[in-house]
């Protein structure tokens, strides 16, 4: 699959006839939210691990190096927390632009982290099957490729600390994040 996702979200996926939809941002959706939102609640996600394996040709990479964001994983076992916004269908020709490097949208349940009961609505994905997948590695090797990134959005780093940071806001702890979070730090303070 190409690393422009746009059209095919889009085809996939019309959202015209819909008065508002949930999001789950599970990245820099957490911190980041530069679109228009009805309201937003902390929120998570169950059967899904949130993962730095996915490359970034246009936020915090380039095509010649790419950056490393994150994407979910299919995890019977995990529970991933971020952020769920409501918002309306004409949003999402920005978040398609936004997350066009080979993220797909799906639909799929979320529960809210502060209090009872849960949503239908969308996340997005970037599998293995895109072209920007770069897949696992060690926690080093990670915080190495991030160290050494930078793209149109800023340094590979700064998103990978943003991201930390809102999880510690949240409340929620994920192991991967602050793996690579401590090897990052390590490696800058050598």
């Amino acid at each position: 699959m190409s690393h422009n996702t746009i059209a095919l979200n889009q085809q996939r996926q019309p959202l015209d006839h819909l008065k508002s939809v949930w999001l789950f941002g599970y990245g820099s959706l957490i911190y980041k939210a530069d679109f228009p939102f009805i309201q937003r609640k902390p929120a998570r996600i169950r059967g899904w691990a949130r993962r730095f394996w996915q490359g970034s040709h246009d936020h915090r990479g380039t095509p010649e190096k790419p950056g490393r964001v994150a994407t979910l994983i299919e995890a019977p076992e995990a529970v991933c927390a971020g952020m769920a916004y409501e918002v309306t269908p004409d949003v999402f020709a920005h978040l398609d632009h936004r997350e066009k490097n080979g993220y797909l949208r799906i639909f799929t349940e979320f529960e809210w982290l502060d209090e009872p009961g849960s949503v239908e609505g969308l996340v997005y994905i970037a599998g293995p099957d895109n072209a920007a997948f770069l897949g696992d590695a060690s926690a080093t090797q990670i915080a190495q490729h991030i160290a050494n990134s930078h793209g149109p959005s800023g340094p590979n780093d700064e998103y990978l600390l943003k991201l930390a940071e809102a999880l510690r806001e949240l409340g929620e702890h994920d192991d991967h994040v602050f793996a690579i979070e401590r090897e990052l730090l390590a490696l800058a303070s050598e």
